[in-house]
């Protein structure tokens, strides 16, 4: 068993090689599904399901809904977190990324690799301005290092490649000139710069020896999360009746649930895959003693590399599209912002274990 300390890099190592695994796995298991007559709508339905079912089965098996606070207040006679009042939102928007996520997976003629630079590198820009306002409130303790710092300009670089000469799969028109990609796009980006800046908030405005209680922060996350996609399903689910919506994507939503097609309970199957990412997720973003420019550069970086090896699976054995000469650029990049990650990580454990 690999032992490893809290904050420790080998602790960071565990977390990335889990993330990577159950990552090729969902990528490879979106396309692998749109390949067999499944629409993104209805595997989306059955891949946040499972998601969300594996997320709050652990956190409420595990009792993280407990979250260690030096902070309680009291509401309606019960003492609860004070932090609460900021995780429940952080929850509502972890309900946005999730089906967003799949949504950019699915869209037809982008490439798995092609979706993970572009959404990824928006979050490792995101993450940088977040440290950059959170030290201006003085939130934020800790400098950005230039390795950091380099890794964001590269990884910018690597997501321009992608956007500029990414197709939305409609004739020859560009990625950011697609209503539906750069909607899902937007969502996305609004929804994680609220988390991304909550969870920092919370990692970094914890008290002289209290605890920094990840499993608790993300346990309260995950209950808000699917209370807000159950509601979310249930409006959409009744659309039709309630408001006479007729839109393609609220008819393939409903027959999801109404009538499925047979391969359905592997395609649910397949996303616990998924809800086990999120843990590695926000155990990353949330790493001790990383600023939110290193822990995002971590985790879309890792994210990204995963992205590119479910592409080549995808492409070996189920014939999808083979990676085009800008998607190696922008790998290539990716690496160069590893380097530079390394750098900086040599100079965090330091930090932490001085």
């Amino acid at each position: 068993m690999w032992k490893t300390e809290e904050g420790s890099t080998g602790r960071l190592v565990q977390l990335c090689l889990g993330y990577f695994a159950f990552y090729v796995i969902t990528g490879v298991s979106v396309k692998y599904f749109l390949g067999r007559g499944m629409t993104d709508i209805e595997y989306n339905v059955y891949s946040t399901a499972a998601g969300t079912l594996t997320c709050l089965t652990v956190a409420s098996v595990m009792g993280w809904y407990r979250l260690k606070t030096s902070t309680p207040v009291m509401v309606l006679g019960r003492s609860v977190p004070r932090e609460i009042f900021y995780i429940v939102p952080s929850g509502v928007c972890t309900a946005v990324v999730i089906p967003t996520t799949t949504l950019m997976y699915s869209l037809k003629g982008i490439s798995v690799m092609v979706a993970m630079v572009i959404m990824r590198g928006a979050v490792i820009v995101l993450s940088r301005i977040i440290d950059g306002i959170q030290i201006r409130q003085g939130i934020l303790k800790k400098k950005v290092f230039l390795e950091e710092n380099l890794g964001v300009v590269i990884a910018i670089a690597a997501v321009a490649v992608t956007l500029l000469s990414a197709k939305n799969g409609a004739g020859d028109v560009p990625f950011y000139r697609s209503t539906a990609a750069m909607a899902i796009l937007g969502s996305y980006v609004t929804a994680y710069a609220i988390r991304i800046y909550i969870m920092n908030y919370y990692k970094n405005t914890r008290p002289p020896g209290a605890k920094l209680d990840n499993q608790g922060f993300m346990g309260i996350e995950q209950i808000s999360a699917s209370i807000t996609l159950a509601l979310a399903a249930v409006v959409l689910y009744n659309a039709p009746a309630w408001f006479g919506a007729t839109a393609p994507q609220i008819t393939q939503f409903v027959g999801a649930i109404a009538t499925p097609k047979p391969v359905w309970p592997l395609a649910f199957l397949s996303g616990v895959s998924f809800g086990i990412v999120a843990f590695f997720s926000v155990f990353i973003f949330m790493f001790k003693g990383r600023t939110a420019t290193f822990a995002g550069l971590v985790n879309r970086l890792t994210s990204l590399i995963a992205g590119t090896t479910a592409t080549l699976i995808v492409w070996a054995l189920f014939g999808g599209k083979p990676p085009k000469v800008q998607d190696w650029v922008s790998l290539v990049l990716i690496f160069v912002a590893v380097y530079f990650l390394t750098l900086a990580e040599k100079k965090r454990a330091a930090e932490v274990v001085g």
